[in-house]
């Protein structure tokens, strides 16, 4: 009979925690708590932060409230107990020659047996009180020999996050005897100036990361392993790219300009520079070998709609269909109006679909438009819509490019899901709100990036101001004053429906009272509860300017083009993010009049009032979209939408941005 066979042993490093000495159950369920199931996730545990205990301070020179190391010998100790025996102190005193320090413990007694008199103790903590020199519950450590004497002292040493029960002394042990046991010890040398983070052996950047010996060393061993996880993120992304351009034959898109040069000719103003770049860019990808993955970014009215239209109108001429997602049915309908527009001169078929409607052909109506379709050879359709376009039902027959915009309101498997639609089509994808670098280099890694860096010349100048709600009434005779000369204004309030007392204003609850303040200007509403009939109506009044004012969520972030539109009020200002707020004031400035964003927040943190004045000092949103992931994080600016950016342990996406340049370069060596 066969002997049975024995399953391997894991790796020293994937066993799990309890094989470790001192780890019984009830630390192993303590340790999963804080995603420490294996011996590899206790060595990952990184430090929040780290003390330097290397310094003693004489007792006579502790400060209030400012954490120090001293050390004295035992001239007393003892508990009390008081309230019936319910409650107790224990109580240490030590002498250094300098002075005298009181260490107390409440409702722990049995730290009594810890200390004797005549011990020699070292002692970390922040003084209570100097009269007499108290601490209460500091770390300490008696004086003595053994493996781990002194990792708690005489050292710089971490401070790890814990979970309820895990003492921070205990998990450092832990770690020191996970070391020393594991991990093989390396004297590599520190690297200089010009070395590559990447030859410092992972083994030693672990022990700095844990017992560093001097300051910069944890620094250096984050970045090491930042750069393990970077790498490994491009790794993902370079080998996904690889697999894609070997799989996948571009559709032939470039056009030969009969539709585009009558556009440009009818479009009544040039493009700028940066647009004829990005075009120029674009255009080599559609004629390229592989289908075009490409993120089109620019500020707000920086002319990104007109180089779509370009973009468009190539595939079209090249005989595909070509579809334009939008998140709202607000912005896909002013699409929808433009390139209805722009492209029906010119004999192209222009379609609208939204969740609630089936798919529209809207026919030529003028003979004119019939005179220049009948001139015009074959070329595929255009459809605009929302979600709509990802439904199971929509199809097209010869799907040759996809354009999404204000793509970060959709998830990336939204939008592979719209490519899905057709046999690899080309793919656009364009935002208003700039993506830092470093997720340039991350989450849209795997797609090429065109930045629009210039404004279209005649814009008007914005200026943007943060005023309390009590500066209101000067506000709304500051907007009557626009208002009274002709111009147009939006209020944006944060809510639909009243959220209660002392909560943020909403839109509904502040209409009729607008209506009174501003009379006898009208007032349109719209928000996300509308029927898109209704929202639709006090849109188009609102662009023919028979509303002057337009009361709103933030739905009208995106896409509101109106250029009489001088005034952009935001009430509770500090529960937006920085970026939708830079995407509300791209609404005003589109005209040729000096323009006011208004900003009203009675904040009292500190974060929400530094937030507000980076937008009152600058109008660039690149700089903005760095103060907020900065400020925010990236699961801020990206939305909750957003996917397949991995957690990281280490990497920094707001400060690591040289790192996440060497992780690309350095995969890219290897793939190649």
């Amino acid at each position: 009979m066969a002997a049975p066979q024995t399953q391997p042993p894991p790796p020293p490093l994937a066993r799990p925690v309890t094989s470790l000495w001192g780890v019984g159950n009830e630390r192993a369920a303590q340790l999963a708590r804080l995603g420490i199931v294996t011996v590899e996730d206790l060595l990952r545990h990184r430090p929040r932060r780290y003390e330097d205990r290397r310094n003693f301070w004489p007792i006579q020179d502790l400060r209030l409230d400012e954490a120090a190391l001293t050390r004295g010998s035992v001239l007393a100790l003892g508990t009390k107990t008081y309230r019936k025996g319910t409650k107790s102190v224990f109580e240490l005193i030590l002498d250094d020659g300098t002075g005298r320090l009181h260490c107390r413990w409440w409702n722990l007694p049995f730290m009594e047996k810890y200390f004797a008199v005549g011990d020699e103790v070292i002692v970390f903590g922040k003084p209570l009180s100097l009269r007499p020199r108290t601490m209460d519950h500091p770390e300490t450590e008696v004086v003595e020999g053994g493996e781990e004497s002194f990792i708690h002292f005489n050292r710089i040493v971490p401070v790890y996050p814990l979970t309820e029960g895990l003492p921070q002394r205990w998990l450092r042990g832990l770690l020191w005897r996970t070391l020393e046991r594991q991990l093989p010890k390396t004297d590599h040398p520190r690297p200089t100036a010009g070395d590559g983070l990447h030859l410092i052996p992972r083994a030693q950047a672990i022990r700095w990361l844990h017992f560093p010996e001097a300051k910069d060393e944890a620094e250096l061993a984050r970045q090491r392993l930042a750069l393990d996880e970077f790498m490994a993120l491009q790794r993902d992304i370079q080998l996904r790219r690889k697999k894609f351009e070997a799989n996948a034959r571009a559709l032939p898109c470039g056009g030969d300009n009969r539709l585009i040069k009558p556009f440009l000719t009818a479009l009544g103003f040039a493009l700028t520079d940066a647009q004829t770049r990005v075009l120029r860019e674009i255009r080599a990808d559609l004629r390229g070998a592989h289908p075009m993955r490409r993120l089109l970014q620019g500020d707000v009215g920086s002319g990104k709609t007109a180089v779509a239209a370009c973009t468009a109108l190539m595939a079209l001429e090249s005989g595909f269909d070509v579809v334009l997602m939008a998140p709202t049915e607000i912005l896909a309908r002013q699409h929808h109006r433009n390139f209805q527009g722009w492209f029906e001169p010119l004999g192209v078929s222009v379609e609208f679909q939204t969740g609630g409607r089936k798919t529209i052909s809207l026919k030529p109506e003028t003979s004119d438009v019939q005179h220049h379709a009948s001139r015009i050879t074959h070329h595929g359709s255009l459809v605009i819509g929302t979600h709509a376009l990802i439904q199971e039902g929509f199809r097209l027959p010869k799907l040759g490019l996809v354009i999404i915009d204000e793509q970060h309101k959709f998830g990336v498997a939204q939008r592979e899901e719209l490519v899905r639609k057709g046999r690899y089509p080309h793919l656009l994808v364009m935002t208003a709100t700039p993506i830092p670098r470093t997720l340039g280099l991350t989450l849209y890694g795997d797609l090429d990036i065109s930045v629009i860096d210039e404004l279209p010349a005649g814009r008007g100048s914005i200026k943007s101001f943060i005023r309390a709600s009590d500066r209101l009434p000067k506000v709304w005779e500051f907007l009557r004053q626009q208002l009274a000369a002709g111009r147009q204004a939006y209020v944006v309030y944060p809510r639909v429906e009243d959220g209660g007392p002392g909560a943020m204003k909403a839109v509904t609850k502040e209409f009729e009272k607008l209506k009174a303040v501003l009379a006898p200007f009208r007032v349109g509403l719209v928000h996300g509860q509308l029927r898109s009939q209704e929202a639709e109506q006090v849109m188009a009044a609102f662009r023919a300017n028979a509303v002057q004012v337009l009361l709103a969520t933030a739905l009208i972030e995106v896409g509101v083009d109106v250029p009489n539109a001088t005034v952009m009020l935001v009430e509770n200002a500090e529960a937006f993010g920085l970026a939708q707020l830079h995407q509300l004031r791209g609404r005003i400035g589109r005209g040729a009049h000096e323009s006011y964003c208004i900003l009203i927040s009675d904040a009292k943190q500190p974060e929400s009032r530094e937030r507000l004045r980076v937008l009152e000092e600058t109008n660039d949103g690149f700089r903005i979209a760095e103060a907020d992931l900065k400020l925010r994080g990236p699961g801020e600016l990206l939305g909750q939408r957003q996917s397949g950016m991995p957690p990281l342990r280490f990497g920094d996406l707001i400060t690591d941005l040289e790192l996440i340049r060497q992780a690309r370069d350095l995969v890219a060596g290897e793939l190649q």
